[in-house]
């Protein structure tokens, strides 16, 4: 659900206005978590002893994107923020290090710049799942992309139009969420998607503990000559060696192949 406030500007005394009227009205859910820019009054406003943004409440991470824009102020070339941001998008720490290594060796100034950022805040193999895959700001931005041609109007109409377009933007999607789901479908259609492309994929699985649903899985080839990587897998724990189980929170290619393989045993 998305919260305005109407400010006088940018400030540390705004933001902490806006989130505790949102943490009371709007999410007052533990364990959120805020991606942001890195903007000082930003982090005045979460850490605030009395905000009730503080962990466990609440945690907070950084949109990549700004991140490589502050970067790239200081690094110019397209290519060392490209690797960057591959870094933070890593699922594993050892994908992660493929991608700081490669930068190391363009500049080490460039890691001596990332290595000041908290990696929980910036990397998504440190997040501890809490991101959901989100790297970036892009969801307010299509929020922003609906109120379009309206920062310009009186208050009263700019609340108006505010408030008229988002109401239709919800009734339709409610609209497209009642029809999928009257045709049987549990999930969204991105998650659908997602997933029919994970079967796509030939793996060999051999159940390592039935007790803890643990397996190792090995990818191969379609005519299966040779070996692209084995993983470990835990139904259980929802983790994978790849990361991306425990790091989306949906099955990766590896545990729907447990899935298949233990429905086949039962």
């Amino acid at each position: 659900m998305p919260a305005f406030a109407l400010v006088e500007s940018e400030n540390a005394e705004s933001w902490s206005f806006f989130l505790s009227y949102l943490c009371q009205h709007v999410t007052p859910q533990q364990g959120l978590l805020v991606i942001s820019d890195r903007h000082n009054d930003i982090k005045a406003a979460l850490e605030a002893p009395d905000g009730g943004w503080l962990p466990p409440a609440a945690y907070r991470a950084f949109c990549i994107r700004h991140v490589a824009a502050n970067f790239a102020m200081t690094f110019k070339g397209k290519d060392a923020r490209r690797l960057l941001v591959n870094a933070a998008y890593a699922k594993t720490e050892v994908e992660f290090d493929y991608w700081f290594d490669i930068l190391r060796s363009k500049d080490p100034a460039m890691c001596k710049w990332a290595n000041r950022i908290e990696y929980p805040l910036w990397t998504q193999h440190r997040d501890e799942g809490r991101r959901f895959g989100h790297m970036t700001t892009n969801i307010s931005e299509c929020v922003n992309s609906i109120l379009k041609g309206v920062r310009n109007l009186p208050m009263c109409s700019l609340v108006k139009a505010t408030y008229g377009r988002l109401a239709k933007l919800f009734v339709r999607k409610g609209r497209e969420a009642e029809a999928q789901l009257g045709t049987g479908q549990h999930f969204s259609q991105h998650l659908v998607k997602c997933i029919e492309a994970n079967l796509k994929r030939c793996f060999t699985v051999t159940l390592y503990d039935r007790d803890n649903s643990e397996f190792t899985v090995s990818e191969t080839t379609p005519i299966g000559s040779f070996s692209l990587g084995s993983y470990r897998v835990s139904l259980g724990s929802q983790t994978c060696d790849c990361g991306y189980f425990q790091a989306l929170h949906f099955p990766c290619p590896h545990a729907l192949a447990c899935c298949a393989y233990w429905c086949t045993k039962l």
